[in-house]
C-alpha cells in the first residue's frame, strides 16, 4: 500500500514566519500529532537567511538591507547565507522521522534521496538536473539548488531553494561582499556558477507549473503519494510561538 504524506502548498510569508512553520512541523511531527510533510512556500518580502553557526554582522550588509526592506533571519539548519527574492525563488521543506526507510544515516546519502524529488521534478521541466554533492543540485554544472539539513527530536529537516529566477546585483548588495569583489569579473564568475529555471527554459516559467512538477518529482523520488492539506491548530499556535524567537534580536544576531 502507497505510503501517503501531507503537502502544503503554501503563500508567500516573512522570513520569521517561514522558519517558524517549518520548525513547527518538526515539533509536531516529532510527537506524533503531525505526518510526515512537503511544504512548498515562497517569501514576502525578500529575505536574508543564514545558517545556523553563521555571524548576521559578518555575512550581511544590514544597512543594505534595512534599505530595502529585506528580511533577515537565521535557520536553524547549517551552510551559508542566502538571499531568497521574493519573485525568483521556491522553497521547499521535507520533514520525516529519522527512522523512515528512505532516510539514510549518512548524510550525504540523505541529501540525495531527499533531492531526487527536485532533480525529478526538473527533469519534468525538461531540466537535466544532477545531484552534486554535498548538498546542491545543478544544471550543466551551474548550481540551481542549495539545500540544508537538521536533525532534532529523531526528526529531519530538510529545506533548500530552487531558483526561477535571480537578481545578482541585489545579491552583491544585501550579502557582505567586500567592494574590490564587486566587478565585472566577479559578476562573470557568479553567473557562470549558478542558473535558474527561466533561464535554462529560454522562457518564463510560471510558479504553479514548478509547483506541480516538485509534487510530482517528490512522490515519484520517495513513492509516496501527497495528498493536499493545512497547518492543524497546534501547528499554528506552535509556529506563532517560535515565530517571536526568529524575529528576535538575540537570535539572529546570537553568533
Amino acid at each position: 500500500m502507497i505510503e501517503r504524506w501531507r503537502y502544503l502548498n503554501m503563500d508567500a510569508s516573512d522570513a520569521y514566519t517561514n522558519m517558524a512553520t517549518d520548525e513547527a512541523i518538526l515539533w509536531m511531527n516529532a510527537r506524533g500529532i503531525s505526518p510526515n510533510t512537503i511544504r512548498l512556500y515562497t517569501w514576502r518580502p525578500s529575505a536574508v537567511s543564514i545558517g545556523y553557526f553563521q555571524s548576521a554582522t559578518q555575512e550581511v550588509n544590514l544597512e543594505a538591507c534595512t534599505e530595502l526592506g529585506v528580511d533577515v533571519v537565521r535557520r536553524i539548519t547549517g551552510g551559508g547565507a542566502v538571499y531568497h527574492d521574493s519573485e525568483g525563488e521556491l522553497t521547499y521543506s521535507v520533514v520525516v522521522g529519522e527512522e523512515h526507510s528512505k532516510i539514510s544515516n549518512d548524510l550525504i546519502e540523505s541529501y540525495r534521496t531527499l533531492c531526487e524529488g527536485l532533480i525529478i521534478g526538473l527533469r519534468q521541466l525538461n531540466l537535466q538536473a544532477e545531484f552534486t554533492p554535498i548538498n546542491d543540485i545543478t544544471v550543466h554544472g551551474r548550481k540551481i539548488s542549495g539545500n540544508a539539513q537538521t536533525r532534532r527530536q529523531g526528526i529531519v529537516l530538510q529545506h533548500g531553494t530552487l531558483l526561477l529566477k535571480t537578481d545578482i546585483p541585489m545579491i552583491f548588495r544585501v550579502l557582505r561582499v567586500s567592494k574590490e569583489k564587486i566587478s565585472d569579473k566577479m559578476v562573470k564568475a557568479f553567473e557562470d556558477r549558478v542558473t535558474t529555471v527561466c533561464k535554462e527554459r529560454g522562457r518564463e516559467v510560471r510558479l504553479p507549473e514548478v509547483k506541480e512538477s516538485l509534487r510530482r518529482g517528490f512522490e515519484e523520488a520517495l513513492d509516496i503519494k501527497l495528498e493536499e492539506g493545512r497547518l492543524n491548530d497546534l501547528e499554528v499556535e506552535k509556529a506563532r510561538e517560535l515565530r517571536l524567537k526568529y524575529a528576535s534580536r538575540e537570535w539572529i544576531f546570537s553568533r
